[in-house]
């Protein structure tokens, strides 16, 4: 079985992914600090309780956008589950797409992966909209590939400066408002249009302005776990893909055993 790890600015991820189904998933808040052997803990309490052993795992890959975490996965993957870990884009784990920007060894593990996946299950030109700590918009061309895009801050990280700048702001959920109103009679219901609905309008706006310049049929794909949130109140997703990221290790790690 093997253990796919997104390891991002937030959260790692863990999934189990048996014949390209992801059996289970855990997540856990991103700590550069985290030792493998609090992962282990970690990660044994969970296999028991879907009824496994460390020993059903027979393979790890790692994505990671942040460089001082993968050496303690590494060590989680060696010292626990006694496998040499893959670790996406590099050697046997080479994406084996285009990266077609000015310098592609900085394109994100993540933005990557979810290029290789959502061109591994759509065809034609997409948009892939990746909502994180920042919320990503990545072109993907007919070929599969990586044509680059944009990074915006995440809804998360722009409430956060709003009230950390903010004295007299309070803290609220995301959360889509109660009324299609972009009036706000409380300071509560001001945030939330903010928001919310400042957050849509930035969305369908730069999605309208890439589709513009791509100049084809584009489809619009969503990952993140806040894309069924703003799903509710616009048009432009054609497809939410809740674990592109995962399925885009569990693809490359496919690649991988068949060879270049």
């Amino acid at each position: 079985m093997l253990l796919a790890i997104d390891a991002g600015n937030t959260n790692v991820v863990f999934a189990l992914v048996e014949d390209g189904v992801i059996r289970a998933r855990w997540r856990i808040a991103t700590d550069p600090r985290r030792t493998g052997d609090e992962y282990a803990v970690w990660l044994s309490q969970l296999l028991e309780l879907e009824g496994l052993e460390r020993a059903d795992v027979t393979a790890v890959i790692i994505g990671t956008v942040v460089p001082r975490a993968l050496h303690n996965l590494e060590v989680l993957a060696s010292k626990y589950f006694g496998v040499e870990p893959l670790v996406a884009g590099q050697g046997g784990a080479d994406y084996g797409i285009v990266l077609d920007v000015a310098d592609p060894a900085t394109v994100g593990a993540d933005r990557a992966l979810n290029a290789l996946a959502a061109h591994a299950l759509y065809e034609g030109d997409l948009i892939v909209i990746d909502f994180g700590t920042a919320t990503t918009f990545d072109v993907v061309d007919y070929s599969g590939a990586y044509q680059g895009g944009i990074i915006a801050p995440g809804i998360n990280l722009s409430l956060d400066a709003l009230v950390s700048a903010a004295a007299k702001l309070p803290r609220i959920a995301i959360e889509a408002p109660d009324s299609e109103s972009v009036i706000g009679r409380t300071t509560q219901d001001m945030m939330h249009i903010g928001i919310y609905w400042g957050y849509v309008a930035m969305m369908e706006g730069l999605v309208e302005r890439m589709k513009a310049e791509i100049g084809r049929p584009v489809s619009v794909i969503a990952t993140g776990g806040l894309a069924t949130l703003f799903d509710q109140h616009t048009e432009i997703f054609d497809a939410i893909e809740g674990d592109l990221t995962i399925q885009g290790l569990a693809m490359l790690y496919a690649r991988s055993l068949s060879g270049p």
